[in-house]
């Protein structure tokens, strides 16, 4: 299959900002009672939104989810994110040649609020080439793991998802990009494939550099 257009997730693909907002999640969580370590943080909340396990912060802190929490937390957020985000290796480059072999018909499709896709995408200096071809599930009557915020791209691109190419990192991701109909490739840089057991991703890869590699030469799905 030759692809019309490619859908990025920000969070874990184009940019390495899990470790730092994650880290800042669980100083939160601690704070309100809730006794987390860093993985057990990384693995409930990697590819969700926050809001997404409302039910279960609440019942470990026994405290509701405001929005003077959710605000001082991405406040707390932010200001690391400014200090220390960098991109994940290999994506810049990446993202400029499928930019380029596809004519500009990219977009980044993310969990995350949009306020954050796009801080982070400028801080790397990815903004220009997405523009306003960037989405959020916030946005969205249903987030990841739900297909809204990649069929929504794929009709501004006005792509038919199945000539899409969705690049994820996780399991939630990839199950979104599969529902709205897309070939799914996972970016797993720890050079497993386990996040995507029994997902059926048509591609795993460990360094953008082989992402770049797949759209210098003929491309298939």
């Amino acid at each position: 299959m030759t692809f019309e257009a490619v859908l990025f997730d920000c969070d874990g693909v184009l940019v390495d900002s899990e470790p730092i907002t994650n880290g800042v999640l669980r100083e939160a969580l601690n704070e309100s009672g809730w006794a987390l370590t860093q993985a057990e943080c990384m693995e409930i909340f990697i590819g969700k939104a926050v809001r997404d396990e409302r039910a279960r912060i609440e019942a470990e802190t026994g405290q509701p989810l405001t929005e003077a929490w959710m605000k001082a937390f991405y406040d707390r957020r932010n200001v690391r994110l400014l200090a220390e985000l960098r991109a994940v290796q290999g994506a810049v480059e990446a993202v400029a040649t499928i930019h380029e072999r596809v004519q500009g018909r990219i977009a980044c499709a993310s969990g995350a609020d949009r306020p954050k896709v796009v801080m982070q995408l400028e801080l790397v200096g990815l903004l220009p080439l997405f523009g306003e071809r960037v989405f959020s599930g916030h946005d969205l009557p249903r987030s990841k793991p739900a297909p809204d915020v990649y069929l929504a791209a794929a009709a501004h691109l006005g792509v038919d998802p199945a000539r899409c190419l969705v690049v994820e990192d996780t399991a939630t991701g990839a199950q979104a990009g599969l529902a709205a109909g897309a070939t799914v490739w996972g970016y797993c840089p720890d050079g497993h494939g386990r996040a995507f057991a029994g997902l059926p991703v048509a591609r795993v890869f460990s360094h953008m550099d082989e992402l770049r590699g797949a759209f210098a030469a003929p491309l298939a799905g």
